[in-house]
């Protein structure tokens, strides 16, 4: 009998996957990974209610489940990288590269040591007999984006059994199991910082350092409190309403050199478009597609649940330039630029500069 350990968080989609799987026949695992130690604001550690409802669930399956930390990896191979982006203005996602580095490089060593030939998740994603990665079948579920970092190595050795899903389904099916988790809230926010204020939780690490808001003409606004609490696009919690036309007020760049918070006034603005960008660090599933320094045509995706957006990509090694068919709003450093063609996610990279 074919052994596959589950990566288990708690939640209603990796206990379907592990369901799923002890249907199919499979020797299940399940296995809680513990990759941030800290309490939230009101002295609760989360990991371990989600670390009980693990053990509840997998006691309904009627399969063993184990805790397993990787908590100094996590620290040394994404947090550390996070606070960096920071540092340098950008707004980075952790996430994907938490998958790269934790679920499907540190637990797929896991897996291999404890005697499974696979590993599986509750992402909503799909692979295909190739390794290819491919979109999940619930358009408003779907995380392919924060997979684009993954070869079709690790991917063959992986299973997504909600993948073809969607989430009502997954939810219906863990309510007919007795599943204790059928109902529970989707986690948001961060991978480690959960829901709890990401401003309070950053001045922790990095001190922050207030400075001026001006509109583009280079007039003053009000103060910021720190460009890393910023990102392109942002609305909310600048403090200066009521000024200009009364329009609303959206963050249009960073100056890191002066510590200057630039803002223009209405969602359409010019500033806020980009006609394309710069991307670095690429990484591809599987083979390199086309020619270096050949234009490209693809779809791409600049943020996540954001419907695939047309654009050509020219590349050179790990560094390429996106040109947008339509331009694109809130193109943001630090994010990621992941890539598509049809279903198939090919790969992407990290947005270095957005083209004005």
């Amino acid at each position: 009998m074919s052994r596959v350990v589950v990566g288990m968080s708690g939640g209603v989609d990796s206990a379907v996957s592990a369901l799923l799987l002890k249907r199919q026949g499979f020797d299940v695992v399940g296995a809680f990974m513990n990759n941030w130690e800290e309490k939230d604001e009101n002295g609760v550690c989360a990991s371990q209610e989600d670390w009980q409802d693990v053990q509840d669930t997998c006691e309904v399956i009627g399969i063993p489940c184990y805790a397993v930390n990787f908590s100094r990896e996590y620290e040394e191979r994404v947090f550390s990288l996070f606070l960096s982006e920071y540092r340098r203005g950008r707004t980075p996602n952790p996430d994907v590269l938490c998958n790269r580095e934790i679920k499907f490089k540190a637990f797929l060593d896991y897996a291999r040591k404890a005697g499974a030939q696979r590993m599986a998740t509750g992402h909503f994603v799909m692979t295909d007999s190739e390794g290819r990665l491919l979109k999940g079948a619930d358009p408003g579920k779907e995380q392919s984006y924060f997979l684009y970092m993954l070869k079709r190595e690790q991917l063959r050795q992986s299973l997504f059994p909600v993948g073809g899903m969607t989430k009502s389904q997954v939810r219906a099916l863990a309510a007919e199991a007795g599943l204790p988790v059928a109902e529970k809230k989707d986690s948001t926010g961060i991978c480690f910082i959960g829901e709890r204020r990401f401003k309070a939780f950053l001045q922790g690490f990095l001190p922050a350092r207030p400075g001026d808001i001006r509109d583009p003409e280079g007039n003053p606004l009000g103060r910021h409190e720190g460009l890393m609490y910023y990102t392109i696009g942002q609305r909310r919690g600048l403090g200066i309403g009521g000024r200009g036309d009364g329009r609303s007020w959206f963050v249009a760049g960073k100056d890191l050199e002066r510590n200057v918070l630039t803002v223009v006034q209405g969602e359409d603005h010019p500033l806020l478009f980009s006609r394309g960008a710069e991307v670095g660090d690429l990484t591809w599933v599987g083979e390199t597609p086309g020619a270096e320094g050949t234009p490209l045509p693809l779809s791409v995706k600049l943020r996540y649940r954001q419907p695939d957006q047309r654009a050509i990509l020219t590349y050179e090694g790990g560094e390429g330039r996106l040109a947008f068919d339509t331009p694109q709003r809130a193109v943001t450093p630090g994010q990621s630029a992941v890539f598509y063609r049809g279903w198939e996610c090919l790969g992407g990279g990290v947005i270095s500069r957005a083209i004005p």
